[in-house]
C-alpha cells in the first residue's frame, strides 16, 4: 500500500524541497527589502543583501524562537500553573521576584 502511494506521488519528492528553496528565497528578498527601504532611511544603517537577510532571519530565529508554532508553550504553562495550589503559586512568584528583581512576576492572577 505505501509503495503503490510512493509511486503515485513522485513528484512530491521534487516539489517539496523545490517549493521550500522558493519560500526561504522569497522571505530572504522580503526581509531584504524591507531592511533596505526602513533601515538606511530610519537609522543610517548600510543596505544588505539577500544572503544577509537570510543570516538576518536565522538569528532572529535563533534568538527569539519560533515563527509561529501556535502557542503551545504558553498553554502548557496556563495548565501548569492553573494545577498548582495557592502556596505554590507564591511560592513560585517569591522565586522568580528573586531571580528577575520583580520583573518575573505580575501582581495578579497569574504570570507572563
Amino acid at each position: 500500500m505505501r509503495n503503490e502511494w510512493v509511486r503515485r506521488n513522485k513528484w512530491i519528492f521534487v516539489v517539496a524541497p523545490l517549493a521550500g528553496l522558493a519560500f526561504v528565497g522569497v522571505c530572504g528578498e522580503v526581509v531584504m527589502h524591507l531592511w533596505n527601504w526602513l533601515a538606511p532611511g530610519l537609522f543610517g544603517w548600510h543596505a544588505i543583501n539577500v544572503w544577509q537577510a537570510l543570516g538576518l532571519l536565522l538569528l532572529s530565529r535563533i534568538l527569539f524562537g519560533s515563527w509561529g508554532g501556535g502557542g503551545n508553550g504558553r498553554s502548557r504553562r496556563r495548565e501548569r500553573w492553573e494545577r498548582m495550589s495557592p502556596e505554590e503559586r507564591e511560592r513560585f512568584r517569591m522565586e522568580m521576584r528573586t531571580r528577575c528583581g520583580g520583573f518575573g512576576a505580575r501582581e495578579g492572577n497569574e504570570p507572563a
